[in-house]
C-alpha cells in the first residue's frame, strides 16, 4: 500500500486530487485529501462574502465523491519530514509515502503592534464570517478603513460600497497609490471608480499600531469604526516551521518537478511554493496541474516534463458590475467585461472545471 497525501483542499490540492484521478492511479495507491472543513471555500471572493454581497453557501464547492479519494478532516498541527509524518490535533500521525503541501497562506501583520488583534481578517471562511458579521452590525455613517491596497482590499472595499452605501469607506495604503504595481491606466481607471462612488483613499501611510477605533500613523491618529485587513500574507505557519530551504518571504524552494530537493517524496503547492510570480488561485491550480502530471509519470516509469507555467492574467472586481484586469504581461481590459470573465471563473471553479 502506498499513500499519497494531500495537505489542503483549497485551489491547488483539490486541483491535483481531481488531475490524479483523470487517470488510475497504480493499484494500492491510497489518496487521501485533508482539511479542517468538508468543502472547498473559494477565497478568491471571500470579500464578497464579508461585505454581505453573498452567502456562504454560494462560494462552497463540494469534494469529489470518489471511491479513490480518502477524505479526512482535522487541523493539521505541524509535518515530520524525517519520520514523514503529519501530525494531527486530536488524531493519530498520518504517515505517507508521498506528500503535497497546499495549505495556504495567513496574513502578515508587519509587527505592527495590535494589527492581528484589532482589525478583520478575510483568509478564512470564519474570518470572513466574523468580519461580515461586525461590517453589518455597524450603524449608517461609520467609518471601514482598509489597510491593503492591492487587489483584495481593492475588491472588499467596492464590493462594500455596494452592499452597504450608508457607510464611510477609506482605502489605505503604505505606497504612492492602490494597485502600485499594475500599469497606470489600470490604477487610473479604479481610482476614478473610487472617486465616482465616494470611497476616501490614503497612500503613503505607514502605520505604527492599530488599537480599537485608532489607527496610528505617526503622529496622525486615523479614526475607525472597524478595520479590516488586506496588508500582505505569508505562508502557512506549518511551512515556516519547516526546516527547509526557503525565499525571502519565506515560501519554500523546490527542484523543476516542485519537489523540496532534499525531500523528493514531498511537493509545495499554492502560497507556500517560491515561485517567479505572484501566489494566485490560477498558480496553485497549474501547479496542482503539473505535480498529477509528475506523479503520473512517475508512477509508468517515466521522466517527467513539465512546460514553464503561463499565466493567463489578473482579474479583479469593482462590485458587481465592473472589473479591472490584465491579459498577459501588457493588455489591460477593463469595465464590464473583465466582471463578467471573473464571474465565469468563478462558474468553472464551482463547477470543478479549471
Amino acid at each position: 500500500m502506498s499513500r499519497f497525501v494531500i495537505l489542503g483542499g483549497g485551489y491547488g490540492g483539490l486541483t491535483l486530487a481531481l488531475h490524479l484521478l483523470e487517470q488510475e492511479p497504480p493499484a494500492g495507491t491510497e489518496i487521501v485529501l485533508v482539511d479542517r472543513m468538508p468543502y472547498q471555500g473559494l477565497k478568491t471572493e471571500y470579500y464578497a462574502l464579508a461585505a454581505g454581497t453573498v452567502s456562504e453557501a454560494e462560494i462552497r464547492v463540494s469534494f469529489p465523491n470518489d471511491p479513490r479519494l480518502l477524505l479526512k478532516y482535522g487541523e493539521v498541527t505541524g509535518i515530520d519530514l524525517e519520520r514523514k509524518l503529519v501530525l494531527m490535533d486530536q488524531n493519530d500521525p498520518l504517515a505517507y509515502d508521498w506528500l503535497v503541501i497546499a495549505l495556504g497562506c495567513v496574513d502578515k501583520y508587519h509587527g505592527i503592534a495590535g494589527a492581528e488583534l484589532h482589525s478583520h481578517s478575510i483568509q478564512t471562511l470564519s474570518g470572513s464570517r466574523k468580519a461580515y458579521q461586525a461590517i453589518n452590525d455597524l450603524n449608517p455613517y461609520a467609518q471601514v478603513s482598509v489597510v491593503g491596497g492591492g487587489l483584495s482590499g481593492v475588491e472588499i472595499a467596492s464590493e462594500l460600497r455596494e452592499s452597504r452605501p450608508d457607510l464611510n469607506i477609506r482605502i489605505i495604503d503604505r505606497g504612492p497609490s492602490i494597485l502600485s504595481s499594475f500599469p497606470p491606466k489600470l490604477v487610473d481607471y479604479v481610482r476614478d471608480w473610487f472617486i465616482e462612488h465616494d470611497v476616501e483613499m490614503l497612500s503613503r501611510v505607514t502605520l505604527q499600531s492599530v488599537e480599537q477605533g485608532v489607527l496610528q500613523n505617526g503622529n496622525e491618529r486615523i479614526l475607525t469604526d472597524l478595520t479590516v485587513w488586506t496588508a500582505g500574507i505569508q505562508p502557512s505557519p506549518i511551512v515556516q516551521k519547516l526546516p527547509v530551504p526557503k525565499d525571502g518571504q519565506g515560501r519554500v524552494l523546490l527542484n523543476e518537478y516542485h519537489q523540496i530537493p532534499a525531500h523528493p517524496d514531498v511537493f509545495v503547492v499554492g502560497d507556500c511554493a517560491s515561485l517567479p510570480f505572484s501566489p494566485s488561485a490560477q498558480a496553485a491550480e497549474e501547479q496542482g496541474k503539473q505535480v498529477a502530471e509528475v506523479m503520473h509519470a512517475l508512477w509508468k516509469g517515466e521522466t517527467p516534463r513539465l512546460k514553464p507555467i503561463k499565466l493567463k492574467g489578473v482579474l479583479g472586481s469593482l462590485g458587481k458590475k465592473a472589473g479591472f484586469g490584465m491579459m498577459g504581461k501588457k493588455t489591460v481590459i477593463m469595465g464590464k467585461v473583465p466582471r463578467v470573465l471573473k464571474s465565469g471563473v468563478l462558474w468553472m471553479s464551482k463547477h470543478h472545471f479549471g
